[in-house]
């Protein structure tokens, strides 16, 4: 039952975070939603008893979106001012903190039900570093193809725009506002 509610509500903030990303105006909106969502992927990974996975979903994918974020603070206006139509900022915040505790008990429960157990045991003379290899190629393979690949889609799609925005040059918008 425990697994089913946090199953639901991490699909929830997932794809509640990524449908920020799609619809947000604000490129910096759009990628702390990105990295919001990434962190909710990784409560996935801790669901399934892969530790590691969801730590490194963390540190690395996380890491490597706020690297992005960086180089879009650079590329980005971020000066303009941002007219923000929120009519029930109340509910949002409520909502938003009420969700907070609601993932910290879930990812709290099964510690203090005193019902953790290891799904693999451990193998005599196989190390940590080849047991964690063994699991990641072959029960977690597929999800962590799919966030690689997803990764490797938005890179290139960054690299995509960022040449777009680079062939208009200031001088070029500008000159082609003088002669309107």
């Amino acid at each position: 039952m425990f697994e089913a509610i946090a199953f639901y509500m991490f699909s929830i903030l997932v794809i509640g975070m990524f449908l920020i990303v799609v619809f947000s105006k604000n490129a910096l909106y759009s990628m702390s939603a990105l990295a919001g969502g990434m962190i909710f992927i990784s409560g996935f990974f801790f669901l399934l008893d892969a530790d590691f996975l969801g730590v490194v979903q963390i540190i690395v994918y996380t890491g490597a979106i706020m690297a992005v974020y960086a180089f879009g603070m650079m590329f980005f206006d971020t000066t303009r001012d941002v007219k923000e139509n929120i009519r029930f900022k109340k509910i949002i915040y409520t909502l938003s903190t009420l969700s907070a505790i609601f993932v910290i008990f879930i990812l709290l429960a099964p510690v203090y039900s005193g019902k953790i157990e290891a799904l693999y045991p451990s193998i005599q003379g196989v190390g940590n570093i080849q047991m964690i290899g063994l699991i990641l190629f072959t029960k977690y393979l597929v999800p962590f193809e799919l966030a690689a690949i997803m990764l490797l889609a938005a890179m290139i799609s960054g690299i995509v725009l960022v040449k777009i925005k680079m062939e208009e040059t200031p001088t070029d918008i500008e000159v082609a506002k003088g002669e309107k």
